[in-house]
C-alpha cells in the first residue's frame, strides 16, 4: 500500500484500540481484586480436602470450571491460587524496586569509580538467568510463599537499578541541580530533595511492570515443584497437577488456571503501558522489563 494511502494517527490522539485498552484493563484488574478479596471471605477453602466421588466433572452449574482429579472445585482453587500469585507478585515487585532504586540512585549520584563498580556487579548478575538463580535461592528454604518472594525480589532488581541510574544521570545535568550544588547543598541533600523525587515515577512504573513478571516467575517455580507445597492452591501447582488429565482429554483443569494466569498479567501490563506512555512517551523502550 502506498505510504500516502496509509492511515495516519495524529500524535497524542488515541486510536480505537488504545481507547478500549484502558477501560478493559481497568475492569479486569478490578474484577480480579474483588475476587481475591471477597471470595475467600465468603467461601472458605480446605486445601487438603478431596472428594474422589466428584472428580473430573466437566464445567456445569454446580462447578462452573469443573473439578480436578481429586474432586476439588477448579474455580475456587483458581481464585485462591491467583490470590497467592498476586501476593507474591506485589511484595516481590516492591522488594525488587526498593533494592534497585537504592542501588541505581547511589551509583548515579556518586558516579565515578563507584558507579562503574556497581554497574559491573549488575552486569554479572544479569548474565545469570533469573529462573536459574531463583531456583538456587528457593532450594535453600522449605517450600512456601516467602522463599518465593525472596527469590523473585533478589533476582529482579537489576532492570530497576539501570532505569533509576539513567534517570539520576540525566537529572544531574539539570540546571536546578547545579543551582543547588552552587548554593552549598550537600550531596545527601541534593540526592534526597532533588534526585530521588525525580526518579520515583520511573521506579513506581518499574514496580508495576514487574508484578506480571513476578507472577509468572512464581508460577514457574511452583510448576517445577520448587515454589509452594503441592497441596496449596497455586496456579503453577494446578497446571502441573493437570498435565495427566490433559492427555486424557480433560481440558478444564489446565485451561482455566492458564486463563487466570494470562488475563490478569496482561491487564496489569496494559495499565502499566498506559502509565508509561503518559509519564515518558519518548522513552518507552527504557522501561520495558
Amino acid at each position: 500500500m502506498p505510504a500516502a494511502l496509509r492511515r495516519r494517527t495524529p500524535r497524542g490522539k488515541p486510536t480505537a484500540g488504545r481507547g478500549l485498552r484502558l477501560p478493559l484493563s481497568s475492569c479486569a484488574v478490578a474484577a480480579v481484586l474483588l475476587a481475591v478479596v471477597l471470595v475467600p471471605l465468603l467461601v472458605p477453602l480446605d486445601e487438603q480436602a478431596v472428594d474422589l466421588t466428584d472428580k473430573l466433572h466437566a464445567p456445569s452449574l454446580a462447578h462452573p470450571f469443573g473439578t480436578d482429579d481429586v474432586g476439588r472445585d477448579v474455580l475456587l482453587r483458581c481464585v485462591y491460587g491467583l490470590r497467592v500469585s498476586l501476593l507474591v507478585g506485589v511484595v516481590a515487585a516492591l522488594t525488587a524496586t526498593v533494592i534497585g532504586t537504592a542501588v541505581g540512585a547511589a551509583a548515579g549520584a556518586v558516579g565515578g569509580r563507584t558507579d562503574r563498580m556497581v554497574m559491573r556487579v549488575v552486569d554479572v548478575f544479569s548474565s545469570v538467568p533469573h529462573l536459574l538463580l531463583g531456583i538456587f535461592i528457593v532450594a535453600m528454604f522449605r517450600p512456601g510463599v516467602w522463599p518465593v518472594v525472596i527469590s523473585v525480589g533478589l533476582t529482579h532488581w537489576l532492570s530497576t537499578a539501570r532505569i533509576v541510574r539513567a534517570e539520576v544521570l540525566s537529572l544531574r545535568s539539570r540546571d536546578f541541580v547545579d543551582a543547588a550544588v552552587s548554593g552549598g547543598a550537600s550531596r545527601w541533600r541534593v540526592g534526597v530533595r532533588h534526585l530521588l523525587p525525580g526518579v520515583l515515577p520511573q521506579a513506581g512504573l518499574a514496580a508495576v511492570l514487574m508484578v506480571p513478571h513476578a507472577i509468572w516467575h512464581e508460577s514457574a517455580l511452583s510448576f517445577l515443584g520448587l515454589g509452594l507445597p503441592t497441596h496449596r492452591a497455586s496456579l503453577g501447582n494446578m497446571i502441573q497437577d493437570a498435565r495427566g488429565t490433559l492427555l486424557a482429554g480433560d481440558w478444564w483443569p489446565t485451561l482455566f488456571p492458564g486463563l487466570f494466569l494470562i488475563v490478569p498479567t496482561l491487564a496489569i501490563a496494559s495499565l502499566a503501558g498506559v502509565w508509561r506512555e503518559r509519564i515518558s512517551p519518548r522513552r518507552r523502550s527504557e522501561l520495558m522489563l
